[in-house]
């Protein structure tokens, strides 16, 4: 089978060596219009769970990522300047160009076809493939060739985000709520190496009017934000590369196939950060597409089983997604509860997680929510 594979980010790589390594006779061809050591971006966090699949799915590419993350047992939340620790949701962090690094070693050990500074605006240049698949992103020029097929819908939150790095190291994944003269921010924190770490600003709409960041120019948006969280910072500086401001979107699609043609990834559809799964899921698309097309090879009835067995579990994390992200919209009034019921709402704002479950995962946070409730 000859595939091509638009896209070499973490969603297009592993789907190609997971395609190779099932039957090396495959044909597998990666594009991607970047270089292969781009550094855009920071880290990238994964739960336990999202480790596990990679495990079963391919050891060897698990094992060489395991030796370089950064791992924690609890995640805390900081509100009023008092850090509540939630116990029992294991984490790791990993710089987003050592996951890429990995799995390009991996691909190429197996004999994929690696074609990097190739920007692909033309399909035709595909053509002679069984299978195309659209791994390039937000803004993926597969979807938008086949746009009246795939039918996409993109709606756009409210909050302003920004992705910076830090040299300053944290030992654990942190969100921290900041309540300023300007309005209300939120920075969520991790480290994905010994010295460095994921920093994201977020606030609301009146918070970025009353600030006057629209007026800013990047650099001193980055010094603002450095002053709001000072605290935590420690005096080492924020860093940007390619860092704008954004608002962000909710990408979805009516279908997820067309013809030979299929999405996976931030393709397919985007994920809140706020939950830190969108690399999880780009990862456990491949997955699933690669077990689709062992199935079977009809190209055709391998896309109709990927959606079919893939497309339930996806919708029901786009809802949790969907509830976080508009937890994070109204934040502001969030602000009132005392640190404790805060975290509390906070942990339940995906309306899937119900208080039994909540104790028996986080038993010491659960007896201080009680403790507290009952005084």
């Amino acid at each position: 089978v000859k595939i091509g594979v638009v896209g070499g980010g973490p969603a297009g790589l592993y789907f190609a060596l997971l395609m190779k390594k099932q039957n090396p006779t495959h044909a597998v061809r990666v594009m991607e219009q970047n270089s292969a050591d781009a550094t855009y971006g920071w880290g990238v966090v994964f739960s336990d769970r999202a480790l596990s699949y990679l495990q079963a799915s391919d050891p060897d590419s698990y094992h060489a990522l395991g030796r370089r993350l950064q791992t924690w047992d609890d995640q805390a939340i900081v509100h009023k300047e008092q850090p509540i620790r939630i116990d029992g949701l294991g984490f790791s962090g990993i710089g987003r160009l050592e996951l890429l690094r990995v799995l390009q070693g991996r691909c190429r050990g197996l004999g994929v076809d690696l074609q990097f500074d190739t920007g692909v605006t033309d399909l035709a240049r595909l053509r002679d493939c069984d299978l195309i698949v659209g791994a390039d992103g937000l803004n993926s020029i597969v979807r938008e060739t086949y746009r009246a097929a795939f039918r996409p819908s993109v709606e756009i939150l409210s909050n302003r985000y920004v992705w910076y790095g830090t040299p300053q190291v944290f030992d654990c994944l942190t969100l921290t709520f900041r309540e300023h003269p300007d309005g209300v921010f939120v920075a969520h924190h991790y480290r994905y190496g010994p010295a460095a770490s994921t920093f994201i600003v977020e606030c609301d709409v009146e918070t970025w009017a009353t600030a006057g960041l629209a007026g800013m120019a990047d650099d001193e948006r980055r010094r603002y934000c450095e002053s709001v969280f000072r605290r935590e910072l420690g005096g080492h500086p924020l860093l940007a590369n390619r860092s704008p401001w954004l608002n962000f979107k909710v990408v979805t699609n009516e279908r997820w196939h067309h013809g030979n043609v299929v999405l996976i990834g931030d393709a397919l559809r985007t994920v809140h950060f706020s939950i830190g799964s969108g690399t999880r899921m780009a990862l456990e698309d491949a997955i699933a597409l690669a077990r689709a097309c062992a199935a079977t090879p009809d190209v055709g009835a391998a896309l109709r089983e990927f959606e079919r067995a893939r497309r339930p579990s996806v919708e029901k994390l786009l809802r949790v997604a969907a509830h976080s992200g508009v937890w994070y919209e109204r934040m502001r009034e969030k602000l009132r509860l005392a640190p404790v019921p805060f975290a509390y709402d906070y942990l339940m704002r995906g309306g899937t997680l119900s208080h039994d479950r909540l104790r028996e995962r986080s038993p010491r946070f659960a007896a201080l929510h009680a403790a507290t409730m009952t005084t």
